[in-house]
Formats: C-alpha cells, sequence, structure tokens
C-alpha cells in the first residue's frame, strides 16, 4: 500500500446506472432527451432574461444566474454518462475524475447559495415593499452574486486539493455515475481523516445554513402574508413565492433525502437514484417551474417573439 502524494492509479471505471443490458438504448433517448431539455431551457431563461429590459430586475439578475448553474451542473454529468452508456469500458483519467468533482461541487454549492440569495430578494420584496429599490440596490445584488461565486469556489478548491493528495492502489471502481466525493473516498488507501472534518464542516457552512436561512426567510415572509387582509393580495405573495419554493423543496429534498436519511439496503442504488434526481432531473425541471409558474417570463416570450416576428416580416 502506497501512502503520501503518490497515486498509483492512472483512471477511474464508472459503474453507471444500474440499468440492465437490453434498456440501455432506452435509457439513453430518456436521458439525451432530459439533457436536451435542460439545455433549451435554462438558455431560454438566459436569454429572455438578457432582452427583455422588464426582467432587469434583481430577482431575475439571481434567476439567470441560477439557470446557468443548472445548465453547468447538468453538463458537467450528463455528457459523460451518455458517452459511457455507448462505451464498453466507461472509464475516466484521474485527472478527468477530480476535474468534475471540482465542478460538480462548483455548481451544486452555487445553486445552494443563489436560492438564499432569491429567498432574501422576495422577503425584501413582500415584507419591506415600500423599500425594495433602495434595499436590494445593484450593489448588494452584486454583492450577493459575487459572494456566492467565491465562496463555491474556494470550498470545491479545498475539497478537490484534499482529494488530491489521497493515494489510490487498487481498487479503482467507482459505483456511480459520475466522480462522487464520497464513492472516491471509499476507495482511498490513505488517511481520509482530514477530508471526513472538512466535509462535515463545510457542509454546514453549504447546506445547513442555507437550508435554514431560506426557512427563516420564508417564515417571516408567511407571517406577513397572514397579516393581509385581501384575498387577492394574499394569493399575488403565494404566487411570488411559490415557483421559488418549488425549486427550494426539489433541491434540498433530494439532498436531504440522500445524506440526512440514509438507508442500510440498497444504499448504492438509492444513492444513484438520487444523485439523478438532482443533477439530471432537478436542473430539467426548474425552467418549466419558472416559465409556467411567472407570468414575467410569459409575458417576456411574448414580447420577444413578437419582436422578432414583426423584424423578420419588415427584412424579407
Amino acid at each position: 500500500m502506497k501512502m503520501g502524494n503518490q497515486t498509483v492509479v492512472s483512471d477511474f471505471l464508472l459503474l453507471g446506472l444500474p440499468i440492465r443490458p437490453d434498456q440501455q438504448d432506452l435509457f439513453y433517448t430518456l436521458f439525451l432527451a432530459m439533457y436536451v431539455t435542460t439545455v433549451l431551457g435554462n438558455l431560454l431563461i438566459l436569454v429572455l432574461i438578457c432582452l427583455d429590459p422588464h426582467l432587469h430586475t434583481p430577482m431575475y439578475l439571481f434567476l439567470s444566474n441560477l439557470s446557468f448553474s443548472d445548465l453547468c451542473f447538468s453538463s458537467v454529468t450528463m455528457p459523460k454518462l451518455l458517452q459511457d452508456m455507448q462505451s464498453h469500458i466507461p472509464s475516466i483519467s484521474y485527472a478527468g475524475c477530480l476535474t468534475q468533482m471540482y465542478f460538480f461541487l462548483l455548481f451544486a454549492d452555487l445553486e445552494s447559495f443563489l436560492l438564499v440569495a432569491m429567498a432574501y430578494d422576495r422577503y425584501v420584496a413582500i415584507c419591506f415593499p415600500l423599500h425594495y429599490t433602495a434595499i436590494m440596490s445593484p450593489r448588494l445584488c452584486l454583492s450577493l452574486l459575487v459572494l456566492s461565486w467565491v465562496l463555491t469556489i474556494c470550498v470545491s478548491l479545498l475539497h478537490t486539493v484534499l482529494m488530491a493528495r489521497l493515494s489510490f492502489c487498487a481498487d479503482n471502481v467507482i459505483p456511480h455515475f459520475f466522480c462522487d466525493m464520497s464513492a472516491l473516498l471509499k476507495l482511498a488507501c490513505s488517511d481520509i481523516q482530514i477530508n471526513e472534518t472538512v466535509i462535515f464542516i463545510l457542509g454546514g457552512l453549504v447546506i445547513i445554513v442555507p437550508f435554514l436561512l431560506i426557512f427563516s426567510s420564508y417564515a417571516r415572509i408567511v407571517s406577513s402574508i397572514l397579516k393581509v387582509r385581501s384575498a387577492r393580495g394574499i394569493h399575488k405573495a403565494f404566487s411570488t413565492c411559490g415557483s421559488h419554493l418549488s425549486v427550494v423543496s426539489l433541491f434540498y429534498g433530494t439532498i436531504i433525502g440522500l445524506y440526512l436519511c440514509p438507508s442500510s439496503n440498497n444504499s448504492t442504488v438509492k444513492e444513484t437514484v438520487m444523485a439523478v434526481m438532482y443533477t439530471v432531473v432537478t436542473p430539467m425541471l426548474n425552467p418549466f417551474i419558472y416559465s409556467l409558474r411567472n407570468q414575467d417570463i410569459k409575458g417576456a416570450l411574448r414580447r420577444v417573439f413578437s419582436k422578432w416576428t414583426i423584424s423578420f416580416f419588415f427584412n424579407q
């Protein structure tokens, strides 16, 4: 057994999804369709927010970053998964594995912080509507975005550097469809105590603290809404927050189900299925949630489409 900084293995084998060989083509088509939908849906949100001046507000600034994060988050794992489903030897190099792990952590953590910023934006909009413009100034919005990006870059880099110092000896088979940090730690043949300590500490920073901040924001929002005597006002407030709450439920529901509610039976299968939920399904559903429940997005789509249609006919 080798210790220290030297790495024995040069690549890893990804076992992928627990799919029977006769179902490979069916699931390949399904996941390809889901990935294309994710890319097109999030690109549509980004384009609409960029082109429509009505959406140049703090809420949609955060939403554009969330769509970009979802697009990149899905692209970290999905192309490799699709490639491996058509490959007889689904391998990934050591450097490629660490790179995938870094960007996976980066965009997963970024989504967590962006959801906090969006929750704070909704809290200010509903609880302090007269002071919304003054509080959610461009400087504050930019500061929240920069803080989110800097924190996630530093956290992801720290995890990756600590992983790079480990040695991987005999076993190089990862029972997953991507280089998950917990799966890699199980293969290490050197001391992982530092890694586990950092995961425990930073896990609270990245998952628990944002979740509590979001919960606190919406607890105050609900309290403020219940004080509104107008049924129309209550409906408008709930509809404004409905999209964001749906995204928060999807994102944190799968993470809590995976990491905080472990099962003793079929843990590998459960981890894989839950990972598919928050790496494939959630980024795909987010654009639909925001577009179907959001009148501003629908209005922007109509305006942009009408503008393009008029321009097309006048240029003929």
